[in-house]
């Protein structure tokens, strides 16, 4: 009997990154829908689910994960293998590794910075001095990827599709919504384009 999966989802959060990991494995799932239009999201029940009330959640089998690199983690290697998780002994493996992180503990708090100083904070609490702060170290990280991540390979880690570029692209796409997105690098901005092009991709970033 097949484990039952429920993943708590709010459109253009951070659990587009586990709805597109679902959807690339082929894994059945059911999306619950958890309200975002006012922080924090969801409601009082969505809160004894994750007392945070911050998306995404994930359930199997009544286990209950927060983290959306977390609950990648977790899917990868309890419902694996697949091609998105290189083998440990695999020699793009610590490649993929620091592509995967860098999703979050290279990029997360520059573009959370930017969004909140561009969009997210009312204009009289916007900082314009951490905004230019904050696109600077984006356009390095940008930078990065483009130089090192995809110098010669068509993917992060190396030449096929993983979990790190799931990972990378949740990010990509953010700064995209927010129109931060065209000064990247040309080959970074053909990646994205390459990457959203999956029908996982579609169908994980739905908004209705």
């Amino acid at each position: 009997m097949s484990d039952t999966l429920k993943l708590y989802h709010a459109p253009r959060t951070r659990s587009v990154r586990v709805r597109w990991l679902l959807e690339e494995m082929g894994l059945d799932h059911e999306v619950v829908p958890v309200a975002f239009d006012k922080r924090p999201a969801g409601d009082e029940a969505y809160a004894k689910i994750n007392p945070m009330r911050k998306v995404p959640a994930f359930e199997a089998n009544g286990e209950i994960i927060v983290e959306s690199l977390a609950i990648m983690e977790f899917i990868l290697n309890r419902y694996g293998p697949t091609e998105l998780l290189p083998a440990v002994d695999d020699p793009s493996y610590g490649r993929y590794l620091q592509w995967f992180h860098f999703g979050e503990a290279g990029m997360a708090t520059n573009v959370n910075m930017l969004l909140a100083h561009t969009f997210l904070l009312p204009e009289k609490a916007r900082n314009a001095g951490i905004a230019a702060w904050a696109w600077d170290e984006t356009a390095k990280g940008l930078d990065f990827i483009g130089k090192f991540g995809l110098a010669e390979s068509e993917y992060l880690a190396g030449d096929r599709f993983t979990a790190a570029d799931i990972s990378v692209g949740y990010m990509l796409y953010i700064l995209k919504l927010i129109g931060k997105f065209d000064g990247a690098p040309e080959n970074v901005q053909a990646y994205f384009k390459r990457i959203t092009s999956r029908d996982a991709w579609v169908t994980a970033s739905a908004v209705d």
